[in-house]
């Protein structure tokens, strides 16, 4: 089952670029940012939605993780965007570590677009604070999900609303063509 792929994934050492007592960070398997980590409990934590006050320790850890990642890769971390999905697709508890580019050939469709630059993704600090104050995360009303997944694409770099998401990828091409030169 393609849902505990990420398991399979973590299982193999060779996978692994960094590691803790507590977590690993992995490639993505199928990127959609030029840069794409994801960091992960040892612990076998299904979802955010197990989390509580109580894995606060552990979540800093990941995000000390993240930020690791991005430091032995020589970036700046103003460049990406660190959370979790509001509805995750995977078995096991993962933090995105992403580029804000999101130049990729496996960022292929809206939904892709939709889960990293809408409320489907939840930045770390936003869930760290909600654990901290509620103790728990509660997923998304099912037409909560759909409204965001349907929302209009628009760059997360500038004004641009392009009507279809070929023309988005152009335009991120763009951006980034602009930053390296």
């Amino acid at each position: 089952m393609w849902r505990l792929n990420l398991i399979k994934e973590i299982a193999d050492q060779a996978n692994w670029i960094i590691s803790s007592d507590v977590g690993i960070v992995i490639a993505d398997k199928y990127p959609k940012a030029q840069h794409h980590y994801l960091v992960l409990p040892k612990s076998e934590i299904s979802s955010i939605f197990e989390l509580t006050r109580e894995h606060l320790p552990l979540l800093e850890e990941l995000h000390l993780l993240a930020s690791n990642i991005v430091e032995v890769r020589g970036l700046q971390w103003a460049d990406f965007k660190v959370g979790f999905h509001a509805e995750p697709s995977m078995e096991r508890l993962h933090l995105h570590v992403i580029s804000q580019d999101f130049v990729s050939p496996a960022l292929k469709h809206k939904k892709h677009w939709n889960c990293f630059n809408t409320q489907l993704f939840v930045p770390y600090a936003v869930l760290h604070d909600k654990l901290k104050a509620e103790n728990s995360f509660q997923r998304l009303p099912p037409h909560v999900r759909h409204s965001l997944l349907a929302t209009p694409l628009l760059c997360n770099q500038c004004d641009f609303k392009p009507k279809y998401f070929p023309e988005l990828k152009e335009h991120l091409a763009e951006h980034l063509q602009k930053k390296s030169t």
